[in-house]
């Protein structure tokens, strides 16, 4: 505007502006555009000079591995690798224009995380079985053991399979005994056993736990019937099996005797924290512990490798400075983190090298190994090469909750430090006293203790509640009171004990941990007691979970005003909700599992004891505990039936007869066999659920709308399929009728109630 117009009245300038006399001109926007470019230049070139572009390639590289895990048929290697040779040399030629070049490098970093997916995929390609076995006999060595809360799993690498059985074996399978019956490490044994395909998701959108088996080298999964033998054989252990047994021997024998100073709950958390084994604790502590957002303490992560590399490294670093000659002329720094390096690699052994404790010693050797170079032990581009390094070895782990959640708080961890470090080390005021400046470094301790806590809970909030259906309103009131034992007693108490036991004097670190881990066990027992202690939140979309990693990404990543960026949100709950199913059907099990949400909006399930897994998992899905579960259906010798909320049957046929009186008279047959062509009614058979696995369906005006946990048209190596994919697997559940449907199908007038189906042996691959 010239400068009459701007002193003109306010009113008069406002109907010049509506009238169009005063608007903007092409010249003017371009000078603001040109000003809004100059600007992010400026800070992107400071993002630049400070080091903030690697976490963004390393961002990148992990939407590269996800984008192969998303496709949905395996992508060819070399497609991959040309693609990523491709935009790199274009790059290369780009470097001397920044935005061009910066651009590349992301698409590129994307590319890398594509190509190192189908890489390891076609490194990892063997056989899965592509159907449920009979009972079959095999032997092989034992070559891992582990537990769940209800049973004892090995992973067994056949040396035998079963000749009579009508399938191909794989080479290895992981099998489920009844507690307390797995054999050792190492052993050669001869087992009856029932097999089936890599489980999949137990619901659309939950975990493929398929995925993360298939990478090990995994084929199939199942259960042992009785116990297992010891068998002869002429072919020699594998290596590799006989160190896993000296380490388990050793792992076991640490656990025993940690357990014979320290009873109960004590003595199974002091296991786990040492030895990785969780066999020995109670329920009631587990839920505890989950409850009271402690439960990270028990699992082997980033905290306790921290911990012990923390702990070695000062003990060592100080020791050598007591001593002069040695301080003035060695590195006593770079001694430490060679001791600290040791000390994590023996504690990743004697913990059995969990996919979890994999990432977190990875982290911490990269962070010892920049104190060797002379490098900054802790930024975010050290972050940035763990998360790199760790995909490259394990990229099923992009969708592990344990790998989100630990990166996502180092992530907010790293970032909160880097700005707040000047007010933690600043010394107390001149001339405070000495009670004084106790008090202030006290104080920010506790402060800088509860912030971490509040911070991590935080950044992880969003994956905890999109995996495990769960919160912990009070976790920062936990961990703060449980961060001092911890930190000062628990884990200096496992490490001294670990210290003194060639000496015989390990009973002393062992009870010195015990009082602190019967402390935290008192905290978490506090906190669950608290009213609103247990937060569940119903399933969402993964939608949501992007968004929210997006944001923390822009949160704490840039140094420039652009982090205020993230603090865009999705601003409507149509990008976070999803729509509550009228029905879930699971073929996770040996029976059929059948979720309807009825008039109260409540799931009625359909389910044997030893579908206990897949119904908890929907349970809170729905946000519900396990003890809401319920059961509506009406049962015969025939078959069951449920009713939805608007009237409709559904009709789970267990005869022939049955499924002859339910097909065209209720509104959906679900069946643990193929239906005929013949049947009237919606379907959802064995021959659907081969192809889909599990599905939620919605009963909408023009018909069923289905969810399946796998698309009909995709297929990739860890689905198993004995056929391949089909597009039309979903056509019979809208078929088209010609005649008019007869009257609804009634329940039976002699029951009055469920009758329960006859107890199946429990199922015990809980994975």
């Amino acid at each position: 505007m010239d400068k009459p117009e701007l002193e003109r009245p306010r009113a008069a300038r406002k109907a010049a502006v509506l009238a169009g006399t005063g608007a903007m001109d092409a010249s003017r926007l371009g000078e603001l555009l040109s000003t809004l470019a100059a600007k992010l230049r400026a800070a992107l070139a400071e993002e630049a000079e400070q080091g903030r572009l690697a976490p963004w390639l390393a961002a990148g590289f992990c939407a590269g591995v996800l984008l192969y895990f998303v496709a949905p048929t395996e992508p060819s290697w070399i497609a991959a690798v040309l693609f990523f040779a491709g935009v790199a040399s274009l790059g290369f030629y780009l470097r001397e224009r920044v935005f061009a070049w910066a651009l590349t490098a992301l698409v590129a970093a994307i590319g890398a995380g594509f190509m190192v997916g189908t890489l390891r995929g076609a490194a990892a390609a063997h056989p899965v079985l592509s159907a449920p076995t009979t009972t079959v006999t095999l032997l092989g060595f034992v070559e891992a053991r582990d537990a769940s809360i209800r049973s004892d799993r090995i992973v067994l690498r056949v040396t035998k399979p079963d000749p009579k059985s009508k399938q191909a074996i794989p080479e290895r399978v992981r099998l489920a005994f009844r507690k307390g019956l797995a054999p050792a490490v190492g052993e050669h044994i001869e087992v009856r056993a029932r097999l089936r395909p890599l489980v999949g998701p137990v619901r659309p959108g939950g975990y493929d736990f398929a995925i993360g088996a298939y990478f090990s080298g995994l084929g199939a999964t199942g259960f042992v019937l009785g116990r297992s033998k010891v068998a002869p054989t002429d072919i020699a252990s594998p290596i590799g099996i006989r160190i896993n047994a000296r380490i388990d021997t050793m792992r076991r024998g640490l656990a025993e005797r940690i357990r014979a100073t320290l009873p109960g709950d004590t003595g199974g958390i002091a296991a786990a924290l040492v030895t990785g084994i969780r066999d020995h604790i109670s329920h009631d502590a587990n839920e505890a512990m989950r409850i009271s957002g402690l439960y990270h303490v028990i699992s082997i992560s980033g905290l306790h490798m921290a911990l012990v590399a923390g702990v070695l490294f000062a003990l060592i670093r100080g020791g050598l400075a007591l001593v002069p000659g040695l301080a003035l002329r060695h590195p006593i720094k770079k001694h430490a983190a060679l001791t600290a390096l040791a000390g994590v690699t023996f504690y990743l052994l004697l913990s059995g090298a969990e996919v979890a404790t994999q990432r977190s010693y990875i982290m911490i050797a990269i962070v010892l190994a920049g104190v060797l170079i002379d490098r900054p032990a802790l930024t975010l581009r050290t972050l940035a090469a763990a998360v790199v390094v760790t995909l490259i070895i394990s990229p099923d782990a992009v969708l592990n909750p344990g790998f989100q959640m630990s990166f996502a708080a180092t992530l907010a961890l790293i970032s909160f430090y880097e700005r707040w470090i000047p007010f933690v080390s600043a010394p107390p005021p001149v001339g405070a006293s000495a009670i004084g400046a106790w008090s202030t470094r006290t104080g920010k301790w506790l402060l800088l203790g509860a912030a971490t806590s509040f911070i991590a809970g935080l950044a992880t909030a969003i994956y905890a509640a999109f995996h495990f259906h769960r919160l912990a309103p009070y976790g920062v009131l936990a961990n703060v009171l449980s961060m001092p034992l911890i930190g000062l007693v628990i884990m200096p108490g496992a490490l001294l004990g670990v210290i003194l036991l060639p000496f015989g004097f390990d009973v002393i670190g062992w009870t010195v941990m015990g009082y602190g881990i019967e402390g935290m066990i008192r905290v978490a027992t506090f906190v669950t007691s608290l009213g609103g202690a247990e937060g569940r939140i119903a399933a969402f979309s993964a939608g949501a979970v992007l968004l929210g990693t997006l944001a923390l990404l822009l949160l704490a990543i840039p140094a420039t005003w652009l982090r205020l960026a993230g603090l865009a949100d999705c601003g409507d709950r149509g990008c976070v909700d999803v729509e509550r199913p009228a029905l879930r059907r699971d073929d996770r099990r040996r029976g059929d599992v059948v979720a309807l949400r009825v008039a109260d909006g409540t799931l009625s399930i359909h389910a044997s004891k030893s579908d206990r897994f897949t119904t908890e998992n929907w349970l809170a899905a729905s946000g519900l505990p396990p003890t809401a579960r319920r059961s509506s259906f009406a049962c015969d010798q025939h078959g069951c039936v449920g009713k939805l909320a608007d009237g409709s049957l559904i009709a789970i046929p267990k005869t022939a007869s049955g499924l002859l009186e339910d097909c065209g008279r209720a509104a959906l047959i679900v069946a643990n066999r193929n239906v005929p062509l013949s049947c009237a009614s919606a379907v959802i058979d064995r021959r659907t659920l081969s192809t889909i696995g599990a599905v939620a369906l919605k009963k909408t005006a023009s018909g069923w709308e289905a969810f399946p946990s796998r698309a009909p048209n995709a297929d990739r190596p860890w689905y198993g399929r004995a056929k391949a994919a089909d597009a039309n697997a979903l056509a019979r559940l809208n078929p088209i009728r010609e005649t008019k449907q007869t009257a609804p199908l009634a329940p039976p007038a002699e029951i009055t109630g469920e009758t329960p189906a006859p107890d199946a042996p429990e199922d015990l691959d809980d994975q």
